[in-house]
């Protein structure tokens, strides 16, 4: 049998006829998997809807609807009801402040807007620093706790910034980030419903992220 000639064109073939296989099979895998994928993320959800709101017997998420943010970002919000009443409404919210980028929550909030409880969906931050953030800010220690504030009433930002709120040691640009995706929630939920306003907080500076750690 003659030897294949090792020409451009042949090594050309060969490439694309491997490319092609490629493609093929991460085609087939994404097919297999992005329903799995997509079960799962639903179901995160709907866990994540259960945590932050009061007991509910409708169906938030046959109720969802969604509001673009002043900075752009598009939220979900669930409202929970109990025999027709609204007894909170579970936002999805993030911003891209985070000292890995972008970073989800979920938090629900009464319908005066008192923070009920959050559940953090996704997040890039260091771990053993940011990555605290999941049970820090309802932590009932000193002032990191944010469960039973009111964003309109109390200055939900961290106390280098002259704010309430004690920030996760050595981690104060991920502790900047939860918070601001909580003012991100607080700010559009009244923006786009009838719900109760109070006075906003006082207004202060955001500090730079310019220190040598988180």
């Amino acid at each position: 049998m003659a030897k294949t000639e090792s020409t451009l064109k042949n090594m050309v073939l060969t490439l694309l006829v491997i490319t092609g296989i490629a493609g093929a099979s991460l085609g087939s895998m994404y097919e297999l998997t992005k329903e799995p994928i997509a079960a799962a993320k639903l179901a995160k959800q709907q866990a994540a809807i259960k945590q932050v709101v009061p007991e509910f017997n409708n169906n938030p998420g046959e109720e969802v609807y969604e509001a673009t943010s002043k900075e752009g970002f598009t939220l979900k919000f669930f409202p929970a009801k109990k025999d027709g009443e609204l007894v909170g409404t579970a936002i999805e919210t993030m911003t891209n402040k985070g000292f890995g980028g972008n970073v989800r929550l979920m938090i629900g909030f009464k319908p005066d807007g008192t923070i009920i409880n959050y559940q953090v969906l996704e997040h890039a931050e260091t771990p053993g620093l940011g990555t605290k953030m999941d049970k820090w800010f309802k932590t009932d220690k000193g002032s990191q706790s944010v469960i039973s504030k009111h964003p309109g009433k109390n200055n939900l930002t961290v106390s280098k910034d002259g704010g309430e709120v004690d920030a996760i040691t050595a981690a104060t640009i991920s502790s900047r980030a939860f918070l601001d995706a909580v003012r991100v929630a607080y700010e559009t939920y009244n923006q786009n419903n009838n719900n109760p306003k109070a006075d906003s907080a006082p207004a202060v500076e955001e500090g730079g992220n310019n220190e040598s750690v988180e």
